[in-house]
């Protein structure tokens, strides 16, 4: 039995049995002639929605179709262009959704990938409405998560939705899928290490405990999902299917959790802002697993320069002499974000994670006492940043800025504005606390162009 599929039989079989959603998860190779099966044995609705775009269709939904057909249902599909690639946005979901709301005989399947699930997800949960998801690429966390991370007024955040009731991958399909697909996937599963950094922090300081459930589902065995960088990029099944296997599990860890706090922290603020920016390279946006993959880098490097210092000897009345009031931080939020609507909105997320003096000293003296043994916490976790970059490009990922078109000007932007924009405790707010954001930043982006990581408290 293959590694894969033994972890599929003792952590995936038992987080469907206790997801509250969920039903069933169906892995192996060239089983898409079990879609219609699948679906009927969800649903007792005559019509199905077929929702896909272009390239999910052409890699899956003619055999899912025929299936499904041949299971006794009406199809009609809804395929949406790759040119432009579809936008993870509220706005354009709302043709599913309408289509759901005009027929409440319509059952939704999504055939595709990360925007599609994601799409299709919210749709149907708006609708109130369950879904199918087929899977056609190890591409992103979100197949088994219970959010859908869109846009809404041009502000990403994770929308609270619903997991699919049940999820279909065949591994001759995501094998087969674009190379650089399947590293995005890596990059998205790579960013579960600074991720765990950013908890640990959250945890050590009393601001988030660590959760015993979905905590281990990922962590635990995230060293050996990443082990095989080499084979995602040929796309040799073992390989890809022990990344699909990873990913699946973290969005049984979010569902679990009841929020994206096991698979999210500054890596993915740092791609929300491209993202959001609708930052596009070569001409075609880039994804959020390529975003998150640079984004994964960039805070393993910030830990990497963290874990340079004593912080054991840090200067508390120093510090908060001069740290900013709220007032003072919006204003840099103002400076940093120049979109009215993100920047309003990422006012609320700061207005709720900025601590009183009071809180802030606490925090502090925690910090300093603790951070002999936070420091080797975070030392058995964490990967150097230039470790995970060359990993991440074995894998076919991207993890410099410049290999997504960004240059260092517009990187140091990008992690001063992403430093706003959710409530969450990462090690951007560590930086925030500890009075060395600008500092950290400065040394770290040469590291993330050409030298080595530089300058000290």
């Amino acid at each position: 039995m293959t590694t894969w599929t033994s972890q599929m039989d003792s952590l995936i079989a038992p987080a469907v049995a206790r997801s509250e959603v969920t039903d069933e998860v169906v892995v192996g190779a060239g089983i898409l002639d079990q879609s219609g099966a699948l679906v009927r044995r969800m649903t007792a609705m005559p019509r199905v929605l077929v929702c896909a775009d272009e390239a999910g269709f052409e890699a899956a939904g003619r055999p899912v179709v025929r299936s499904l057909e041949a299971a006794g249902f009406a199809v009609q599909t809804h395929v949406l262009p790759v040119t432009p690639l579809p936008k993870a946005s509220v706005e354009e979901a709302e043709p599913f959704r309408a289509m759901l709301a005009d027929d409440p005989d319509l059952f939704p399947v999504s055939v595709g990938s990360g925007v599609i699930n994601d799409l299709v997800k919210y749709a149907a949960y708006r609708s109130d409405r369950r879904y199918v998801s087929a899977a056609t690429a190890a591409s992103m966390d979100g197949y088994t998560s219970a959010g859908s991370p869109l846009a809404e007024n041009g502000f990403k955040v994770t929308i609270p939705t619903r997991p699919p009731i049940a999820m279909l991958a065949d591994f001759d399909i995501i094998a087969t899928a674009p190379a650089d697909m399947n590293g995005w996937g890596y990059g998205d599963l790579a960013g579960k290490v600074p991720a765990g950094g950013d908890w640990i922090l959250a945890d050590a300081l009393g601001i988030e405990p660590i959760d015993d459930v979905a905590w281990p589902l990922v962590q635990d065995h995230l060293s050996g999902w990443l082990s095989g960088p080499d084979g995602v990029k040929s796309g040799d099944r073992d390989s890809v299917a022990r990344l699909f296997t990873g990913l699946t599990a973290v969005g049984f860890a979010m569902e679990a959790h009841g929020s994206s706090r096991p698979a999210s922290g500054a890596d993915h603020q740092i791609a929300h802002m491209w993202e959001m920016e609708g930052h596009s390279h070569q001409g075609q946006k880039v994804s959020h697993g390529a975003a998150v993959s640079v984004g994964c880098v960039v805070s393993l490097a910030l830990f990497d320069w963290l874990l340079e210092h004593d912080l054991g000897a840090l200067n508390i009345e120093g510090v908060l002499s001069r740290a900013p009031d709220l007032a003072t931080r919006e204003a840099h939020l103002s400076e940093a974000i120049a979109d009215p609507k993100i920047a309003e909105k990422a006012k609320a997320e700061l207005a709720a994670k900025h601590a009183s003096r009071d809180v802030h000293a606490a925090r502090l003296k925690t910090l300093r006492h603790s951070w002999p043994s936070l420091r080797d916490r975070l030392s058995a976790h964490l990967y150097r940043h230039d470790t995970m970059a060359e990993m991440l490009q074995r894998a076919g990922a991207p993890a410099y800025g410049a290999q997504i078109g960004v240059s260092p000007d517009h990187l140091r932007a990008t992690m001063q504005a992403a430093a706003f924009i959710r409530r969450r405790y990462t090690i951007f707010d560590l930086l925030h606390d500890i009075g060395q954001t600008e500092a950290a930043f400065a040394a770290v982006l040469p590291s993330l162009t050409t030298g080595d990581l530089v300058a000290d408290l």
